[in-house]
């Protein structure tokens, strides 16, 4: 482990016992983890799983533009951190969070505090984003900026607001980004534009927010909140406009969610009907709490988050990971027997035709030790050379087809970015057996190991439940016992 993650781990431990003691507990049981992945190559000794999470309670905003999530933020936090308009007026991911206000704690910062810093969701996304678009992980500032505000209804959470989708803006950085955060956040809120709630201008984060969380085993940190809809009290039209919003969204496969209608009261159009005004009010306070609510809980809902990722990682190495690399494997033993066998006939034929060639058969085809004497020298140079051949053979065989599978395997694959390829071509290299079934660095000792971890996650997870909840009221009893 280099000493750069070393320190890094440090200030993570650090921040932890300051913040969260609860979760000071848990990174002994990461860090077991980070030594049974090390061991089969499929997580570099320059990383840590404990630094491919967001250990913050993070909320992501995102949606199509114009929808009103600055102004909710806005709202939220309780003060004008961003830029509000018909308009889309910020083209950036802004990563929200508290600081002092002895520090002068209003403040805006490029993108590069958030990724070289390793506190904050975005440390070295420049380098994924080069990944996906060649030569942009070098115009970080033009998709991040870290805003600062000494409110304390933001301390203890970080807050992301996205720009808007937009058909003609659909780059792969914006999008790699947005799926980093996804893949991060504790709660996400999904928000549509109540004046076009149509399918075609919600196309872009109907595919792109909607689709592709369906098949997510989080998905119930997914809130789709339609704003605006004080724009259809004039009409009084809000059951069709819903309607239509749900219909379009149910047309990206969603049918079910937690669906909300909000409006901004200061931003909002007069309703000038007191009856009218009652009803849009009720239920927009009811729904604006139920997300108010939601987001005050992330910090719980982020503590059980980063324990049961173990369990995600868990699960995701004992179902996919290991049989994808024991069927690359096999398929690698396929191809170099096959790669062998023909060596093989080829090492008999050249022995055939040196014997021909050179008149080493035996008379009548026997071999006698008379024979096997004089010929002795000619035969054991001519073996021995042929061995080294097809030995080199076999070992040039063994690397050209694992270089052939290595490209089918992902480099991060899963929640935490697991390197298959590097694990495979570990599995494959040296002198690793062809027989072995088991990729290198897995077996019984591993898999008690992650028995073990396993374990060690339940008992965390109980740990937070005698922490939030009491299903005996022993603490109640107790209670009244000290009044009396």
């Amino acid at each position: 482990m280099s000493q750069f993650l070393n320190n890094r781990l440090a200030r993570l431990e650090s921040h932890l016992k300051e913040e969260n003691p609860a979760l000071l507990e848990v990174l002994p049981t990461y860090y077991k983890f980070d030594k049974l992945l090390y061991r089969t190559g499929l997580l570099d000794k320059e990383s840590s799983l404990a630094s491919r999470i967001s250990w913050w309670p993070l909320i992501s905003v995102l949606g199509t533009f114009s929808s009103g999530k600055s102004t909710f933020i806005n709202a939220y936090v309780g003060e004008t951190l961003q830029d509000t308009g018909n308009q889309a007026v910020d083209d950036k991911f802004t990563v929200i969070c508290h600081r002092s206000a002895k520090t002068n704690g209003n403040q805006t910062l490029p993108g590069t505090a958030l990724d070289a810093d390793p506190r904050f969701p975005f440390f070295r996304i420049s380098h994924e984003i080069e990944k996906v678009a060649k030569g942009e992980g070098k115009h970080i500032e033009s998709y991040l900026q870290l805003r600062t505000t000494s409110n304390d209804r933001i301390k203890s959470k970080i807050v992301i607001d996205s720009p808007g989708f937009d058909a003609d803006d659909q780059r792969r950085s914006t999008l790699r980004i947005t799926d980093h955060i996804i893949d991060l956040s504790d709660l996400v809120l999904v928000f549509f534009d109540a004046r076009h709630p149509e399918p075609g201008a919600m196309q872009d984060t109907l595919e792109h927010l909607v689709a592709r969380t369906i098949k997510r085993t989080d998905a119930s940190k997914f809130l789709y909140v339609l704003n605006q809809i004080d724009t259809a009290a004039k009409d009084d039209n809000s059951e069709e406009i819903v309607g239509a919003w749900q219909r379009a969204v149910s047309q990206a496969g969603l049918s079910a969610g937690q669906f909300y209608t909000i409006y901004n009261e200061d931003a909002a159009i007069p309703i000038e009907d007191e009856a009218l005004k009652q009803r849009f009010q009720a239920k927009r306070d009811a729904d604006l709490a139920k997300i108010i609510g939601r987001m005050d809980e992330v910090e719980l809902q982020r503590n059980y988050r980063i324990v049961s990722m173990l369990e995600t990682v868990s699960n995701e190495l004992e179902h996919d990971v290991l049989p994808k690399l024991r069927a690359a494997k096999a398929k690698w033993r396929r191809g170099v027997l096959i790669g062998d066998g023909i060596a093989l006939a080829a090492v008999v034929a050249v022995i055939a035709g040196l014997m021909i060639t050179f008149k080493w058969m035996p008379p009548a085809g026997i071999f006698t030790y008379e024979w096997l004497k004089g010929h002795m020298l000619d035969v054991g140079i001519s073996i021995l050379a042929l061995a080294v051949l097809a030995g080199t053979f076999h070992f040039w065989v063994r690397g050209v087809v694992a270089k052939r599978i290595a490209p089918t395997l992902s480099t991060t694959y899963g929640h935490v970015e697991l390197n298959l390829r590097n694990a495979f071509e570990k599995s494959t290299g040296g002198l690793k057996s062809l027989f072995g079934v088991e990729p290198a660095g897995w077996g019984g000792r591993a898999a008690k190991k992650l028995r073990a971890i396993r374990e060690t996650v339940a008992t965390h997870i109980q740990s937070l439940n005698d922490r939030y909840t009491d299903p005996s009221g022993r603490t109640d009893a107790g209670v009244e016992e000290h009044k009396e």
